[in-house]
């Protein structure tokens, strides 16, 4: 009796596999190219709402249309998950019946027995059962994976790098942005709070500029005379150090906001008007610059070399270079990455003493503000089917490492001096782009990382985890920002959640529009953001309720920046947008560069430092 019971559950279950392995692969093919933002419909939508700009009720109503088609999207993939569920239980139930029927017959018995019996029993047989169960199961689990929206995001890269000559995208993030904190005399004196003002003042330490590479720069004259006023000048006169620093990317703290004032508000970089200097970089990547006194870090890489540079603030001449080498532990070839991501996404710290860069193959090297090499390691090859994109943060002595990767997920703290390490902490999360950044709560210091699935805060100091919040799923390529103690944190496909920094309660949640790979800005009454798919919107950050959005037409990965009570944003496409900071958040003047954009520009007084996909500039007003 156990027997035939075990036979018929075999027989049932093996029908049910085959039955929901065939839908599966049917979804995959009905689904493969479906997007809930790349639709004819959708497309339609969006020509209607460019037609009819100044109907907001049709406004409306295309923006309820959208968040059905994304509810929709994410009810069909968590199906999607459950049939796989439901098919890997069904296996282990078929494996185990079939077991139990087979537990006393090793070989063919000497006995009639029925039909079925007969050609279940032979092991011959029995083999080709569990093969072909077990490989349909296989192909369907297979055909699931290609369903997933990592897949389809990969395979959309892959199709926009062959159909698009000059793309290259900072994902995810890249454009992930990363930003070291203030050196360590500034923070024990001025804790830079979140708030909407930006008068509070900010000081770093100051370097004497100390060109030591003979290495000519490719630096491209704007004008010619002014050049060489300017280098006459400096052998007669020191020049000025800015006090304001962006010692990484999205500025000091990793927050998007930066203390520098006068700020230029147009240039042509084609014209040269408002261009102190433009510059070639010798290795491509999508890092953005940092600046720290007169002196601007970025990185490249290729399949050749790994290299960090550094710059001259005033002149754009390229003042040293060092490359990634003889580290031991490093990969003899380097990693897969996309085109868009590269080996030179992630973003450089420093503290004014030490500068520390990071590469797509585990590489981390550090150097003094001359130049010369402290230290160097590999701290383990990412298992990353993008490229390794989060950016480093500095605060103090310690550098912070996000290095959630498939083969690896943990946070790590080493000594900006030596390399050391003071502390490292598993991470329950999955693979992601973002980077870390530095949030006030009531005056302290915590330190938040983004992820699939969580928003997690750390004390900088221990590495102890101060609380956790999971809310958020697929790629994360957005980082955190932070007002008041209150976090934020938004990725597409997901959600944007405010979280209470003193005790991890969410505030509120909002899934009207959320970013891939900008990362948002906040102030004591705003939170802005922008999508890759051109919309740049506003929320009350007491509420979540959406109080401005701007259609633009354009997409975004380049981070939001909050300067002298405006917001700075470069669109892919190297279209310069700046808004009001406050409640209106109107559309003050936006114009085209001519060179794609995908970093986040660096600021300091008087100063904005571009990163394009063919160059590094400096905009100072004449």
């Amino acid at each position: 009796m156990k027997k035939i019971i075990a036979r018929n559950i075999a027989i049932i279950t093996a029908i049910f596999m085959i039955t929901l392995s065939i839908m599966l692969i049917t979804n995959y093919f009905q689904a493969k190219d479906v997007s809930p933002l790349q639709t004819q419909v959708v497309e339609t939508l969006k020509k209607l709402n460019d037609q009819n700009a100044d109907n907001p009720q049709l406004q409306e109503q295309i923006r309820q249309l959208d968040l059905m088609a994304r509810k929709a999207y994410f009810i069909n993939m968590d199906h999607l998950m459950r049939g796989v569920y439901l098919l890997l239980g069904m296996l282990v139930v078929f494996i185990v019946s079939i077991r139990i029927y087979f537990a006393q017959h090793k070989d063919i018995p000497d006995k009639e027995i029925d039909l079925i019996d007969e050609w279940a029993i032979q092991s011959q047989a029995r083999k080709y059962v569990g093969l072909i169960a077990t490989g349909l199961t296989a192909v369907a689990l297979l055909f699931v994976v290609f369903s997933m929206p990592f897949m389809q995001a990969s395979k959309n890269n892959t199709e926009t790098a062959l159909a698009q000559k000059d793309t290259n995208s900072s994902i995810v993030g890249n454009t992930i942005n990363e930003a070291p904190s203030l050196p360590e005399e500034t923070i024990e004196t001025n804790p830079v709070e979140n708030t909407g003002s930006i008068e509070s003042e900010e000081e770093s330490v100051s370097v004497e500029e100390t060109p030591l590479s003979s290495k000519e720069s490719t630096t491209e004259e704007i004008d010619v005379a002014s050049v060489e006023t300017s280098e006459k000048a400096e052998t007669t006169a020191p020049v000025s150090v800015p006090k304001v620093t962006s010692n990484a990317f999205r500025g000091n703290d990793a927050n998007g906001i930066t203390q520098a004032k006068n700020i230029p508000v147009k240039w042509d970089l084609q014209g040269g008007s408002n261009i102190a200097w433009k510059s070639e970089i010798p290795r491509g990547g999508q890092s953005s610059p940092v600046i720290n006194g007169n002196r601007v870090f970025i990185t490249g890489a290729d399949a050749q070399a790994r290299e960090l540079y550094c710059y001259d603030l005033n002149t754009g001449k390229l003042l040293w270079t060092l490359a990634a080498v003889n580290i031991a532990g490093s990969p003899s070839q380097v990693p897969k990455t996309t085109e868009d991501t590269g080996l030179a996404s992630a973003s450089v710290s420093t503290n004014g003493k030490q500068v520390c860069a990071i590469f797509a193959t585990g590489d981390v090297i550090c150097a003094n503000m001359e130049g010369k090499q402290l230290w160097a390691k590999n701290i383990g090859v990412p298992d990353n089917h993008y490229g390794y994109a989060s950016s480093l943060l500095v605060f103090k002595n310690q550098l912070f490492i996000q290095y959630d990767n498939r083969n690896t997920h943990k946070l790590i703290a080493l000594n900006t001096e030596n390399g050391k390490e003071l502390w490292s902490k598993e991470r329950a999360d999955k693979i992601a782009w973002s980077s870390p950044s530095i949030a006030y709560v009531n005056n302290q210091p915590q330190l938040i990382l983004m992820s699939d699935p969580s928003i997690t805060a750390y004390n900088p100091t221990t590495g102890d985890q101060i609380w956790r919040v999971e809310c958020l799923m697929g790629e994360v390529g957005a980082s955190a920002c932070s007002a008041d103690g209150i976090i934020f944190g938004a990725s597409e496909y997901a959600k944007m959640v405010a979280i209470n920094g003193t005790d991890g309660s969410v505030l509120w949640e909002s899934m009207d529009y959320l970013p891939e790979a900008s990362s948002p800005v906040a102030t004591h009454d705003n939170i802005y953001l922008a999508t890759s798919y051109g919309v740049v919107a506003s929320f009350d950050t007491k509420t979540g309720e959406l109080k401005k959005e701007h259609e633009t037409g354009e997409e975004f990965y380049s981070s939001l920046m909050l300067v002298e009570g405006k917001i700075y944003l470069f669109s892919n496409g190297g279209k310069m947008h700046i808004f009001s900071a406050d409640d209106e958040f109107k559309l003050l003047d936006s114009f085209e560069t001519g060179e794609n954009t995908y970093a986040t520009p660096a600021f300091t007084d008087g100063r904005i430092v571009v990163r394009t996909d063919q160059s590094i500039y400096c905009v100072k007003a004449n």
